[in-house]
């Protein structure tokens, strides 16, 4: 029952609306709650559509924003800072999509409710807030992460109402989401299942598998056996028992008997519909998860819209929770596009770019903003990188090397590295970029996981960007090109063990500027180190699966194996 109240935030007094019931085309009801000011006058209208709880998003009036690492930051309190939107002028409306909190309905897979597309729903639910007496007719939305992902399925449907879209931090590529390089990404499980540091989705008995409703039980008992037969899931205890009771994980369930791309995420993935988004759209991501600025540069590429923006910032890549930042672009951008204030946001360059080192931001109207030339740096011996190349043959430049065994017996990542010597004058990097590797092991797969560092004279260090690769998916897209490698990840192609093959890494985008005196470093190993500087900004289950098997690899960088980085350094 729909029921109002005021609260004080702050020196502003609140109107809230509870519990709205929002009719979807096909008789479900959703649920929503609506803040605005105290007169509750009409006015445009912000819409935040997750599965993770409006009751939780009202937090933000309360809890003080957590960065990581903070004990009490919570990934899925992504809605926004409630006192904030209302202070500028808009209603904060926060809703819980099919099947989740409040609202009626079944959940079925992940951008799938029940047969009906959550951008469907969405475009109902836009349509509906636009039509309240509190509401000017005028709608945008707002949230990263799940929510940002809800603006580009949302937009795609185009709503009449729906002026304007900003998301930071959003998800696109749903594979690329939940296997980077091919490799398990371990974050989508705390966010359905509430652990490492997220609440969770607030689903109880209406979410079910995507696979157990659409897929024969012989096919999906011939998955489940195949993934049980994968050494890296039998020693991941999670893995097994979500295999075993997978009505008990359904959306994880989905994920783990779909370790390759294809269909059941193709139907998810907002990148497709992008091309159908009209409406102006402003993408921002900030560095340090180099996948998600990845899949943020491409949807940004991908957007229909001729008014369309894209803002890359600086590291470290959690934004707080409750989410504040980015809150002056966001505002600037619906003033403009909803209120109608011209205030020159769009006498600016589309593209600004975060360059750490310098600390400046770069602005042009493409990315990368520079243009670059793609440039070598050789594995060398004594771990050396240099730009020149080995000349040295095999037997006089014998392969690195290491072993490592599973996590369930040693706690203990090998990692091996190569680095620069000091630059002597500022050097800049920006974009994409590829590591050619030519590696030999022991096993049919293993991963090989790159991660990049901006190393300062005394050895305290920041993460530049990564780059990840499962061994058995390494065939290359015809796409391909010169430091831009693309893997189709449809298929898995065992290793033959002894045999010396290249593979190519897609070391994510980035933009850099090394100081002099400063080292760039290269660290490959085929597991994450459970802690370091870089991890402690990140949540607890935001790491990949390790390998379960033991394996030794040899890395070849002879004259005849030109192990190498091809980088984007940019043009004087």
């Amino acid at each position: 029952m729909t029921t109002t109240h005021t609260i004080q935030a702050g020196n502003a007094t609140i109107s809230v609306m509870k519990d709205l019931t929002v009719p979807m085309r096909d008789g479900v009801n959703l649920v929503a709650d609506a803040y605005t000011d105290e007169a509750v006058t009409p006015r445009p209208a912000l819409v935040a559509l997750s599965p993770y709880g409006k009751e939780l998003q009202a937090l933000a009036l309360t809890m003080p924003p957590q960065r990581r690492p903070s004990p009490m930051w919570d990934g899925c309190i992504e809605a926004g800072d409630i006192a904030r939107v209302v202070d500028e002028g808009y209603v904060h409306v926060i809703g819980d999509i099919r099947g989740s909190g409040g609202s009626e309905g079944d959940h079925v897979g992940n951008y799938n409710a029940g047969g009906v597309s959550l951008g469907q729903d969405a475009y109902d639910f836009i349509e509906w807030v636009a039509a309240q007496p509190w509401c000017d007719g005028r709608v945008g939305m707002i949230g990263i992460s799940y929510f940002g992902s809800m603006q580009m399925l949302a937009a795609a449907e185009r709503p009449p109402h729906l002026k304007a879209i900003f998301i930071s931090g959003g998800h696109y590529d749903f594979y690329e989401t939940t296997y980077h390089g091919g490799i398990m990404w371990l974050m989508p499980r705390a966010a359905r299942e509430g652990r490492g540091g997220d609440s969770g989705w607030a689903f109880t008995d209406r979410i079910t598998s995507r696979m157990l409703e659409t897929v024969s039980d012989e096919e999906v008992k011939a998955r489940v056996a195949a993934r049980l037969a994968d050494p890296d899931v039998q020693a991941w205890p999670n893995l097994v028992h979500t295999l075993h009771y997978p009505k008990h994980h359904e959306a994880w369930f989905d994920i783990i008997t779909n370790e390759l791309d294809g269909e059941w995420y193709e139907e998810r993935n907002p990148v497709n519909l992008a091309p159908q988004i009209e409406v102006p759209t402003w993408l921002q991501i900030d560095q340090g998860r180099g996948w998600t600025v990845d899949g943020t540069i491409e949807a940004f590429h991908a957007v229909g819209s001729e008014h369309k923006k894209l803002s890359i910032g600086p590291y470290p890549p959690m934004q707080s929770r409750p989410w504040v930042e980015e809150y002056d672009k966001m505002f600037r951008w619906y003033d403009y596009w909803i209120k109608g204030i011209e205030n020159g946001v769009m006498d600016e360059p589309r593209v600004e770019v975060f360059v750490e080192g310098t600390r400046e931001y770069l602005t042009a109207d493409t990315f990368p903003p520079k243009d670059i030339d793609y440039t070598n740096l050789y594995l060398r011996t004594r771990r050396r990188l240099s730009p020149e190349p080995e000349i040295m043959n095999v037997e006089y430049a014998a392969p690195d090397g290491f072993f490592q065994a599973p996590l369930t017996v040693t706690d203990t990542v090998e990692v091996l590295s190569w680095s620069t010597a000091p630059f002597e004058e500022p050097t800049e990097m920006i974009g994409t970029g590829a590591a050619h590797l030519f590696v030999e092991i022991d096993q049919p797969d293993t991963n090989l996981i790159m991660r990049f560092w901006d190393e300062a004279p005394g050895g305290k260090r920041q993460l530049l960007t990564s780059a990840y690769l499962k061994a058995s998916h390494r065939e290359l897209s015809p796409e391909s090109a010169l430091g831009n490698p693309v893997h189709p990840h449809t298929r898995a192609v065992p290793v033959e063990p002894g045999v010396i093959e290249e593979y190519v890494l897609r070391i994510y985008p980035f933009a850099a500027v090394l100081l002099p005196g400063h080292r760039l470093v290269a660290e490959l190993s085929n597991d994450e180190p459970l802690a370091d500087e870089h991890n402690a900004l990140l949540p607890p289950d935001a790491f990949h699966l390790p390998v379960g098997r033991p394996v030794t690899h040899k890395i070849y960088r002879d004259a005849q194996h030109p192990s190498r980085l091809v980088l984007p350094f940019t043009k004087a």
